[in-house]
């Protein structure tokens, strides 16, 4: 299995399965999932994981993350875990109301990476259910509302974007610039590219005085990770199939097909 950790910071691959709600990914990884939500995570009931600061729960024969220490599990190397699955939760109570059966499907969930029916709980009020192994290279992630989804990915592409683009300064120091979020709307004209399965490559955008131009390739519908990595190496070369566009002056985004 080849891994390209080099390229998470440069390359995000998105399909949206409207379904059955999920959306499979590479480039994004934990971190910037977390923080570029519409509202911070609640609770977390972790399936599978190597985190060392969270809490057991009878009931489940599971560990958890309260929700005031999530922070840490943010800044922890959950890239290092190989699989790392989870869910959110409202309240500490609703755990102990799982039923053998839910609980069942939650072990299905994390060991399979598969849902037996749809994996969202009244009594949890789970906003996701995050399901990775080795974060950021094979990301499979359920959203209650895909609203949540267009959202973080915009986020996440003028966060990658600030950290890859560093300008100097008069002194010939670097410092990090900042973008605006791309919108969800903007994003939502590009939902039929993302529901075929679509890369944004920041690694072959181009930049000038004026504006940033971010290809934008379809390559279709891929689980394995490796394979779209190939199918993104054959097509790099050739003109997209839309792009991105910052423009400078006006600080705006748009989408231009090609």
């Amino acid at each position: 299995m080849k891994k390209h950790n080099q390229e998470f910071r440069d390359l995000i691959y998105v399909h949206l399965n409207t379904g059955s709600q999920y959306v499979m990914s590479y480039g994004i990884e934990f971190y910037e999932f977390a923080i570029s939500l519409p509202e911070p995570l609640n609770h977390l009931l972790l399936l599978k994981h190597r985190f060392d600061d969270g809490d057991f729960n009878m009931h489940t024969s599971l560990e958890y993350v309260p929700k005031e220490r999530v922070g840490q599990l943010i800044k922890d190397d959950v890239y290092s875990y190989g699989d790392f699955c989870w869910l959110d939760f409202d309240e500490l109570d609703a755990l102990d109301e799982l039923s053998g059966q839910e609980i069942a499907e939650l072990l299905y969930l994390g060991h399979l990476k598969q849902h037996l029916k749809r994996p969202f709980y009244s009594h949890l009020g789970n906003q996701f259910v995050y399901l990775a192994h080795d974060d950021g290279w094979f990301n499979k992630i359920y959203y209650r509302n895909t609203n949540d989804f267009y959202y973080m990915l915009g986020n996440a592409t003028a966060l990658k974007l600030s950290h890859l683009k560093m300008e100097k300064t008069l002194l010939g120091m670097r410092k990090k610039r900042t973008y605006p979020p791309v919108t969800k709307e903007l994003l939502f004209s590009l939902s039929s590219y993302i529901k075929e399965g679509v890369l944004f490559s920041l690694k072959d955008a181009v930049h000038s005085r004026s504006r940033i131009e971010i290809p934008i390739w379809v390559l279709g519908d891929y689980a394995n990770m490796d394979d779209m990595y190939d199918h993104y190496q054959q097509v790099r070369r050739q003109r997209s199939d839309a792009k991105l566009i910052y423009d400078k002056k006006q600080k705006e985004w748009q989408v231009l097909a090609n």
